[in-house]
């Protein structure tokens, strides 16, 4: 089963796309990234975008984003970039795409490039285009896809790449193979916070991507304190304070953002809860089953929610293990 993260716009994927967008193209799209004069700097116009897209179905996806860029060829004064992260795979995600970018068209007048960058687990799904012919007319969009999957042969070079995508590729693929084995994952996020201090990047890169991690390799909150000492022990010996001062600032902003953490992690828990009851009444007391419960505190809302569904067809524990290992 594919590890979902949460949908909304505001994820931390999208704070680091706009705060490095250069090394986002540089990354996952270098000969995009070459005919685009960096000089004449960017502007994000994802209002607009909100916009456009307003009525149309989303999907699941982790952030999108519309970027003015002027080109370096001087054939148009500029254009616009069109990006999608998707979370999942989506059997509609290629028409989205297409959607989008005559949407985006017909409202601006100006060549729109669509990007696509597919986070999922999925390794045989990459859609790139999608179109129509009918009585002799056609219509198609074909657009650049940057697959995370792809990348997991290099995975060792990733971590000692200078470019900051290459770490944020880097969690991504350590989260997918550390999913039922909460101890491995903070081996892996403790390594992947130690790279973040030895590039020499500025104190808002290095919180950006931090952010980044938190947000993919989620660990239990024993291991979290764990963490949190080990990051004040790098930061002792680097004299970089950056990340223990998110933790102040999550305090200072507790009051407008806790609650909603909180609903969402009430919810979580209540869900689990409800899972667990559901599979003791069918299952008893299985040792298989206490094996399949320890991992689900790792799991969020939706992967419980659809859980709770799949578990309705389930006739035996091997059911729910291959379920797990999806």
């Amino acid at each position: 089963m594919a590890e979902v993260y949460s949908d909304d716009y505001d994820t931390p994927w999208k704070d680091i796309l706009e705060h490095a967008f250069p090394e986002f193209m540089a990354f996952y799209f270098p000969s995009a990234q070459t005919q685009i004069d960096w000089d004449k700097g960017y502007e994000f116009k994802n209002t607009e975008l909100r916009q456009v897209v307003r009525d149309a179905e989303l999907g699941k996806r982790y952030a999108d984003a519309l970027v003015q860029v002027t080109l370096s060829t001087g054939m148009e004064s500029w254009i616009y970039i069109h990006i999608e992260i998707q979370g999942q795979k989506d059997p509609a995600f290629a028409q989205r795409m297409f959607t989008y970018n005559y949407r985006l068209f017909d409202r601006y007048a100006r060549p729109i490039a669509s990007l696509a960058v597919l986070a999922d687990n999925d390794a045989h799904w990459k859609p790139d285009h999608y179109g129509f012919k009918v009585l002799g007319c056609s219509h198609q969009l074909n657009f650049p896809v940057a697959k995370l999957l792809e990348y997991e042969s290099e995975l060792e070079q990733l971590e000692k790449h200078p470019n900051p995508f290459a770490i944020i590729t880097a969690a991504h693929l350590r989260t997918r193979q550390t999913k039922h084995d909460p101890e491995s994952r903070y081996r892996a996020k403790q390594a992947l916070v130690r790279l973040l201090y030895q590039q020499g990047w500025e104190k808002q890169r290095i919180l950006d991507l931090f952010a980044v991690l938190d947000w993919m390799m989620r660990l239990p909150d024993w291991l979290e304190q764990q963490l949190w000492q080990d990051i004040q022990l790098i930061e002792g010996e680097t004299q970089m304070p950056y990340v223990t001062s998110v933790e102040r600032l999550a305090t200072e902003r507790g009051m407008q953002k806790g609650m909603k953490k909180g609903v969402q992690q009430g919810r979580q828990q209540e869900c689990l809860a409800l899972v667990t009851r559901q599979l003791r009444r069918k299952f008893g007391r299985e040792p298989a089953l206490d094996n399949a419960l320890t991992q689900l505190s790792l799991y969020s809302l939706a992967e419980l929610e659809e859980l709770a569904d799949a578990l309705l067809d389930f006739n035996n524990i091997e059911d729910l293990e291959a379920w797990l290992t999806q």
